[in-house]
């Protein structure tokens, strides 16, 4: 397989080839210049020596210092302007023309018993030797200078700098004292050992606590055995059996019923006296009915009863309520002691927490007491530097002198060969070609091969759910495609392997399956739509209930490759749309277990639509009716759609394509994704990870497909091993034109 970097410069190569060209005939053009301009006349190299000194007696350790950075003062100190100026002023010589020619070479690894060179070339003798040694005191002179400017700006640079030091140690001795004031019992607590046995008796009171709350769940289940009702049917039960009301209820209900068993014996139910005592009985179910109500629930907070239920545990014992009411008294004592252990535990950690931070005590209490020590050492060495730069003064001197006056030697004459010039000038117009074809791919921010943007995903942390291949659209009798982009609709498409892999790595993801997932991209032409659509395809393939949402409200609806009419009516009133399901749920024909929600864009106010609480109700109550919800959102550079419905969802998916995804927007897209504020409680949307999509994968036909595809050249087509592995696999034939292979770059919609 080519490498990332190989494939990155053919493609840029294609696209910049005339630069590159253009650059090997303009270097070439000007290494033609070169060669053909005439010899120059020779010259006189003049060559003069300085060399380093230092003075006989130093008693300040600041001269010797100064001595040393004498030494490592470069080339360009001494061939400055000031420099320059005040040695041609003195030879009647332009400044400019003089630091053109002048060539001052300085001794290799700072040795200071090395000598520097100050060479200048001239057709005069005596002329080259003068402008040399001109040049040379001068440059006597400026060491001079820059000595004693040393010595006076570090006593004016300690001057600055030391009442800020003695205002920072007067701050650390503070800062430790406070601290000394403030933590010093919490320290001297900690030494004392007091803390565990605060620590060991909580602990105490929490097993007790647990064995009082072994024997109160004992005695609840005892309770509920004898009484076979949990504590809440004992509570009801002994409610409705206290309440006067319903017993008098009961009681008249008792009466009609035996007046109608009688009745009932003698006469049919048509019977007058019959059906007065049966709209009695209802009359008084139904007060039954919310007697209870009000008596349990509140006005019907709770749930509904029915009138046998009632009237079973209104019948409750005066014994069995006893029961019901120690039972109650229980629960109520078991929930008390679990709060109790709780609060008992949360102090327990509070004092481990406390526990743990007085080590950190006494370590902030030694770096305060180490930082007031490093800033008394750095306030005394700044004192001590001081008096040494004061008594400096008198000892520094310059740190060159001259050890040999200027001297010519012979004359140097030069020779071009033109046919090596000519040479070097195309094997640099090549080089430099090929460079600048490299640095425009470099500049131009994209990503040229899955490869890159894989590397770019691990240095943002963000998961690689998985590789798509470069969609190839088949058209044949068999094998349907469509105008907009290849989806996979037949079972035996071969890119359906592709996108099942990436549903189960979906379905893998965190603790709980994902469900509802949103996929977007960066920018444009990355290819959302056409992955949200193949694997909507793929996950009802897999027997999965599937709905794919078309949330692109600003752009087209692509449903037409589904054989799905628009309906243009919805675009009128979109919130009426999205509010009834039964009219914006379309099932898909041609795909078992298949339902889609058509897009009624471009819409005006789309981000109205995406805010509504239609769209909300509609995304809350699909949630429970599909297994695998897929939403196809607008890209995030043109508007945040798609982070304003990643609450109601479980994650974001971001779509890449090799040769469109742009680098700079990318590492944007993931930091916006993954970083949150915990200042303001702000948390990033939920990045579940991304996709590769138009990857050089190779992708294996069927014998019925590989035997009869016509192969198609496509110029907008990047590297893509994948194709030429299967133009070389597969001998294609042709046969009646009922196939056509073709290479798609979908300028549609985001495909």
């Amino acid at each position: 397989m080519t490498s990332p970097i190989i494939k990155r410069y053919l493609v840029t190569l294609s696209q910049y080839q005339w630069v590159g060209l253009l650059t090997f005939f303009a270097t070439v053009g000007l290494s033609g210049l070169v060669a053909v301009q005439p010899e120059k006349k020779p010259d006189y190299n003049a060559i003069g020596f300085l060399s380093y000194h230092r003075p006989p007696v130093i008693f300040s350790s600041t001269t010797t210092d100064i001595q040393k950075k004498g030494q490592e003062i470069s080339k360009e100190v001494f061939a400055s302007q000031k420099v320059m100026e005040a040695a041609a002023k003195q030879v009647n010589l332009s400044p400019h023309k003089l630091q053109k020619i002048l060539q001052i070479k300085m001794p290799k690894n700072n040795d200071g018993g090395a000598s520097i060179q100050v060479i200048y070339k001239h057709t005069d003798r005596k002329r080259a030797e003068l402008i040399v040694n001109t040049v040379m005191d001068q440059i006597v002179k400026e060491s001079q200078f820059i000595n004693t400017s040393l010595v006076r700006e570090t006593i004016r640079q300690i001057n600055d700098r030391l009442p800020k030091v003695t205002e920072d140690l007067r701050n650390a001795e503070e800062k430790l004292q406070d601290y000394e004031r403030r933590e010093g019992a919490s320290i001297l607590a900690f030494q004392s050992n007091s803390l565990p046995g605060a620590i060991a008796t909580s602990q105490q009171q929490q097993r007790q606590i647990r064995l009082q709350l072994d024997g109160v769940n004992a005695q609840i289940q005892s309770l509920e055995s004898r009484l076979g009702l949990n504590a809440d049917q004992a509570y009801i039960a002994q409610a409705l059996a206290a309440d006067p009301i319903i017993g008098q209820l009961r009681s008249q209900l008792f009466n009609i019923e035996s007046q109608l068993e009688l009745l009932r014996q003698d006469f049919r139910d048509e019977h007058p006296n019959i059906v007065e005592l049966i709209h009695n009985k209802e009359a008084l179910d139904i007060q039954l009915q919310k007697r209870a109500t009000e008596v349990l629930g509140g006005n019907g907070v709770a749930a509904p009863l029915t009138v046998a239920k009632i009237r079973i545990d209104a019948a409750l014992d005066p014994a069995r309520q006893e029961l019901a009411r120690t039972l109650i008294n229980s629960k109520t004592l078991r929930e008390t002691l679990q709060q109790q252990l709780i609060g008992l535990i949360k102090t327990e950690q509070e004092l481990r927490r406390e526990h743990a931070t007085l080590p950190n005590k006494q370590l902030e209490q030694a770096r305060l007491m180490q930082e007031v020590a490093l800033k008394k050492s750095l306030y005394d060495m700044m004192q001590k530097a001081l008096l040494d730069a004061q008594v400096a003064i008198a000892e520094t001197t310059g740190s060159l002198t001259i050890s040999q006056m200027a001297k010519t030697d012979d004359v140097v004459s030069s020779y071009k060969s033109k046919p090596v010039v000519l040479a070097v000038g195309g094997l640099m117009g090549i080089l430099l070609g090929g460079v600048v074809i490299f640095l425009l791919g470099m500049l131009g921010g994209k990503y040229y091969s899955w490869e890159e943007i894989r590397s770019a995903l691990q240095d943002g942390n963000v998961q690689l759910l998985g590789v798509l291949p470069l969609a190839i659209a088949i058209d044949s009798k068999n094998y349907s495609s469509n105008e907009n982009m290849p989806i996979a609709i037949q079972p035996n498409s071969p890119y359906l392997d592709f996108y099942e892999k990436l549903r189960s790595n979906i379905r893998r993801l965190g603790e709980k399956p994902v469900k509802v997932v949103i996929l977007t991209s960066t920018t444009q032409f990355e290819g959302k739509t056409f992955s949200a659509y193949n694997l909507a395809i793929a996950s009802a393939r897999a027997g999965k209930r599937t709905l794919l949402i078309e949330a692109d409200l600003r752009s087209p609806s692509a449903i037409q490759c589904l054989k799905i009419a628009i309906d243009s009516a919805n675009s009128i009133e979109p919130l009426r749309y999205y509010g009834d399901l039964s009219e914006c749920i379309r099932l898909i024909p041609t795909v078992e277990n298949l339902f889609a929600i058509p897009s009624p864009g471009p819409v005006r106010q789309a981000s109205a639509i995406i805010e509504s609480s239609e769209m909300r109700r509609l995304l809350e109550e699909v949630r429970y009716r599909f297994d695998f919800i897929i939403l196809d959102s607008s890209p995030l550079s043109e508007c945040i759609d798609a982070l304003t419905l990643e609450p109601y969802t479980d994650g974001i998916i971001l779509v890449t394509r090799p040769g469109h995804t742009n680098a700079e927007m990318l590492t944007e897209a993931m930091e916006q994704l993954t970083e949150s504020d915990e200042e303001i409680n702000k948390v990033a949307p939920r990045l579940l990870g991304a996709i590769i999509n138009g990857a050089d994968l190779s992708v294996e036909f069927s014998n019925q497909i590989s035997d009869e595809i016509e192969e198609i050249e496509s110029p907008l087509l990047p590297i893509a091993d994948s194709v030429k592995e299967v133009k070389s696999k597969q001998q294609p034939k042709r046969k009646n034109g009922a196939f056509v292979l073709s290479i798609l770059n979908f300028n549609k919609k985001d495909n």
